[in-house]
């Protein structure tokens, strides 16, 4: 099944961070078909001194939506993050990977809702969303 994720962080060395999360997607979701350009942008819902670098990939894979979540959060911890955004109240992140469509499907749970509900509204995840969907 084909996938489209969003990737963004803003600590550290921000390029190495999405290099090493598209690796680790690759090892362990599935084959990255497509990477966006990285793109620098301003902190969306929050204050921060921080700018964010933000992808998306296009991946391949085997995994039901809600494994690939678990992949994702898998990865992000093992990454160092350690809060995610809670109630609408965002972080600084060493990478935040979300899942932005998987499929057709249209999955509507407390913590997994496809497409992602907030994309539309967000430049940092339609601009290098819409640079690899596929025509």
């Amino acid at each position: 099944m084909i996938a489209y994720l969003s990737l963004g962080t803003n600590l550290g060395d921000k390029r190495k961070n999405i290099a090493e999360a598209i690796k680790n997607i690759g090892e362990l979701v599935g084959d990255v078909v497509r990477q966006s350009a990285l793109y620098e942008t301003e902190p969306w819902g929050f204050r921060s001194d921080n700018r964010f670098v933000n992808a998306a990939v296009c991946v391949d894979t085997q995994l039901s939506p809600r494994r690939l979540l678990e992949v994702t959060q898998r990865i992000e911890r093992e990454m160092g993050r350690t809060l995610k955004s809670d109630g609408g109240e965002y972080h600084d992140r060493i990478i935040d990977i979300d899942i932005l469509l998987y499929g057709d499907l249209h999955i509507d749970e407390p913590d997994l809702k496809i497409p992602h509900p907030l994309m539309h509204e967000r430049d940092f995840v339609m601009t290098p969303l819409n640079e690899i969907m596929e025509e």
